[in-house]
């Protein structure tokens, strides 16, 4: 008996649901991956939010356990992806912003209107931000804020003083009276940081128009000796320790590190 083959048509009509049903379970694949995508960057972005909440909290106990005064501190945390730091305690960089840092010196200490915080390292356990209790810590600490001009002026307290950059130097410009004359002086300081302060030293001052008049140049000398001061700041929090000092246009760049210090009062 011969077995004849089927009519294209028949063929053709035989393959259309195979190809269609692929096509479906193609869209239905497609579907759930776009679904579980939104899903897990919706739960990223609740985690990171409620990390930052918490660590924010954690870092506002050892603020006030300090006597630091500051704003509430804005806490942003790096890396990707957030959920899996989370759920790890183990976070990749924490960038903490707090302003209007004030804290006593001797009664007196500049205010900074900003510190900004790159911590690296954070371990903060998912069961302490939860609870509160235990230690949240990182292993490098950065921290830079800058020193107003202006306020550098006020602790100097001389009338028409004024301080700016000048090629990367910290430059000084004052009227005095030197013998009876109403003279300009300018010049330039040496910084340093020792002990939490800033010391200024301006050990050249040039009088204009009073070079080799020995009189001017004594007024000069002790004039120099009057302005140059230590700028006292507020205690840092973390641990920081102040390593220098560059000067730039919007004024007096401080820079402090640590290490291997607790982000927050221990619970």
């Amino acid at each position: 008996m011969s077995t004849y083959p089927a009519f294209p048509e028949q063929a053709a009509a035989r393959v259309r649901p195979r190809r269609r049903w692929g096509r479906q379970l193609l869209v239905v694949t497609v579907v759930l991956v776009l679904i579980l995508a939104i899903v897990l960057a919706v739960a990223d972005r609740v985690a990171v939010a409620y990390a930052e909440r918490a660590v924010a909290d954690q870092i506002r106990q050892q603020i006030v356990a300090q006597n630091i005064e500051s704003s509430e501190p804005e806490v942003s945390i790096g890396g990707f992806p957030f959920l899996t730091q989370v759920l790890a305690g183990d976070y990749q960089s924490v960038s903490i912003v707090l302003r209007d840092v004030t804290g006593a010196v001797n009664g007196n200490a500049v205010r900074l209107p900003e510190l900004d915080v790159d911590a690296r390292g954070v371990q903060a356990p998912l069961e302490t931000l939860r609870s509160g209790q235990g230690e949240v810590t990182a292993d490098t600490v950065l921290g830079t804020a800058t020193v107003s001009y202006d306020s550098v002026v006020q602790l100097i307290d001389q009338p028409g003083l004024t301080l700016s950059e000048r090629d990367g130097q910290l430059g000084v410009t004052a009227p005095v009276e030197i013998l009876g004359e109403q003279i300009i002086l300018t010049g330039t300081a040496d910084l340093e940081v020792a002990q939490g302060e800033v010391l200024l030293r301006f050990a050249d001052l040039d009088a204009e128009g009073m070079a080799g008049n020995d009189a001017a140049q004594s007024f000069v000398s002790a004039y120099a000796q009057q302005i140059s001061i230590a700028v006292p700041l507020p205690v840092l929090p973390f641990q920081l320790d102040l390593q220098q000092v560059d000067v730039t246009p919007a004024g007096l760049v401080v820079t402090a590190t640590a290490q291997d210090v607790p982000l927050n009062a221990l619970g």
